[in-house]
């Protein structure tokens, strides 16, 4: 019985674990919501920000724009003969939508092999890694949500080519960005985090 009942929680833990935030507009809402055994949301970002000096509002909001905190988010299916579901237009997968090839760029050059797109933890640590490989790459500063994003949309050999210039989609998913990684430091501030 004991068993059952161990198996039992420690499912109901892992399921609260993999689902989608509610009120994902609301930062502290979704670290109240995401709290675990071993420290959280809110313990992952921390981390990721300090390691790679990209505040925690903006990672944050690169991965709400870009899955809405959905671990199995991708992008749709384009329809073949206008009904039948046929390939995606990316590899795009998980939390960060990090593509096939970058994410295995990003295992190579961090040693975390075993990295999973599903997992928050490694995704905020990707986007932690990218972000700062903006700012080496392409001098993005680390606090610059627009340009941070506007990298991670464009890729950064598309942003030094300026893709982004004749693209309003682009520009306005990056004031989206920044926009949220605003509201997410002022939400921050305000609920002691």
């Amino acid at each position: 019985m004991r068993i059952v009942a161990v198996t039992v929680l420690l499912a109901l833990a892992l399921a609260g674990c993999a689902s989608t935030p509610r009120s994902i507009n609301n930062v502290c809402s979704v670290f109240d919501q995401k709290q675990g055994f071993f420290g959280g949301w809110y313990t992952e970002a921390r981390r990721a920000e300090r390691k790679y000096g990209v505040p925690a509002e903006v990672l944050m909001a690169t991965i709400r724009i870009e899955s809405g905190f959905d671990a199995d988010a991708r992008p749709p299916r384009r329809k073949l003969l206008g009904f039948i579901p046929w390939k995606r237009a990316s590899s795009a997968y998980g939390y960060s939508q990090a593509l096939d090839g970058t994410w295995e760029r990003y295992r190579r050059e961090t040693g975390n092999v075993m990295a999973r797109r599903t997992s928050f933890a490694d995704a905020v640590d990707f986007v932690g890694w990218y972000h700062q490989t903006s700012n080496r790459t392409n001098g993005v500063a680390l606090n610059d949500a627009y340009g941070l994003y506007l990298n991670y949309y464009a890729g950064h050999a598309g942003y030094r080519r300026g893709v982004w210039r004749n693209n309003p989609q682009m520009q306005k998913s990056a004031r989206k960005a920044a926009g949220m990684a605003n509201q997410y430091g002022q939400q921050m501030r305000q609920c002691g985090r």
